[in-house]
């Protein structure tokens, strides 16, 4: 899996607190660690970092954020 964002970082969450109580298609239960994501994003503690890029939006602006997940194989 490729992953080309405009956003600065990536956020990966894990499914460390699935407890088996969720249950999906075709009956599957959600058990511990059974998924991840991955979330473009800006870094999580941007506001409090001068050097970090900024998420201010101001009044009467417009944001945009494109992410292109390319998936594949390796021979």
């Amino acid at each position: 899996m490729d992953i080309a964002t405009t956003e600065p970082g990536v956020q990966f969450y894990s499914g460390n607190f699935l407890d088996g109580s969720i249950t999906g298609k075709a009956g599957h239960v959600y058990g511990k660690r059974y998924g991840f994501c991955l979330e473009t994003q800006h870094f999580p503690d941007s506001p409090n970092h001068p050097g970090f890029p900024s998420t201010v939006l101001r009044p009467g602006r417009e944001y945009r954020s494109k992410t292109v997940l390319t998936f594949g194989i390796r021979r």
